[in-house]
């Protein structure tokens, strides 16, 4: 496993406990919220750099796209 793989798995981890305490998401949802989202997409693309970035700053990111239905 690369370093950016670790930091990848590790942010959507806790993003998917966010999800599930801040929006009552059961797990699946959590994880289904997030693996479809354009946030996932970029932050597992390695070319953007959000892998590098707090959860919190990921998170927000995620939020906007929730709330708003496209990236900040």
């Amino acid at each position: 496993m690369t370093k950016e793989t670790f930091m990848i798995e590790e942010i959507s981890k806790d993003i998917v406990l966010l999800l599930m305490e801040e929006h009552g998401m059961s797990m699946d949802e959590a994880i289904r919220t997030l693996y479809t989202s354009d946030t996932y997409d970029r932050l597992t693309r390695q070319d953007t750099g959000l892998y590098a970035q707090s959860t919190a700053y990921v998170y927000e990111y995620l939020e906007t796209e929730l709330a708003t239905g496209k990236m900040a």
